[in-house]
């Protein structure tokens, strides 16, 4: 796959304006797109910068962080604080995505997302109060290994870094966690299954596809 050079910047600007003619295929009001990629990537960084460019030309957003949904302590380290199976099968509360963000969402849904779930710093649920999307509103994920789940995206959007990117720029405590991410790759192929895909090994200078 051809990939061109691009600034950030121009990135979310592109991407925004996709998204502002882009039609849920199940016609629910509110598109729904990914961004998928691990946390050495920063997909959140371009969630946040495409909400941004969304809002500056009137469409609203909803950025959402599956970090704000990994399940307590005591269930995802009950094998170990660096088993990679739990990893990649059990650190994230996929049903509590699916009923508190994916599910108002639905056509017959009234918008009402919750943002976050669970705090993983202080081990404890985030009493956060739900959000309602307005209708063309739009909700942005991000997190690691979305796309295996199944999650009705409208568009997805994954931030590659190759391995040796992927080990240089992963803390060294958390490196643990690359053997699930080269799962991912034999088991998914984001790389090739997602609708628009970024390299950003340098961080300073991303290339896409456009």
């Amino acid at each position: 796959m051809r990939l061109e050079a691009i600034t950030w910047e121009r990135l979310g600007d592109l991407l925004a304006e996709r998204l502002l003619d882009l039609k849920p295929a199940d016609d629910s009001p509110w598109p729904r797109i990914a961004f998928d990629g691990a946390p050495a990537a920063r997909p959140g960084d371009l969630a946040e910068r495409v909400s941004e460019a969304l809002r500056i030309r009137g469409r609203p957003s909803l950025v959402v962080g599956m970090e704000g949904f990994l399940r307590p302590a005591s269930v995802r380290l009950e094998s170990g604080h660096r088993d990679v199976e739990a990893y990649y099968n059990g650190w994230f509360d996929i049903a509590a995505v699916w009923r508190e963000v994916f599910g108002p969402l639905e056509p017959s849904g009234d918008g009402r997302v919750l943002p976050d779930l669970w705090d993983p710093a202080t081990d404890r649920a985030t009493r956060s109060p739900y959000v309602r999307l307005p209708p063309g509103g739009v909700l942005l994920l991000h997190g690691p290994l979305l796309l295996r789940h199944w999650f009705p995206f409208d568009l997805s959007v994954h931030v590659r870094l190759t391995s040796g990117a992927l080990l240089r720029r992963t803390p060294e405590a958390e490196q643990w966690t690359l053997p699930a991410f080269e799962r991912y790759d034999d088991e998914t192929d984001p790389a090739g299954t997602a609708d628009v895909l970024v390299r950003a090994d340098d961080p300073r200078h991303p290339a896409w596809s456009g």
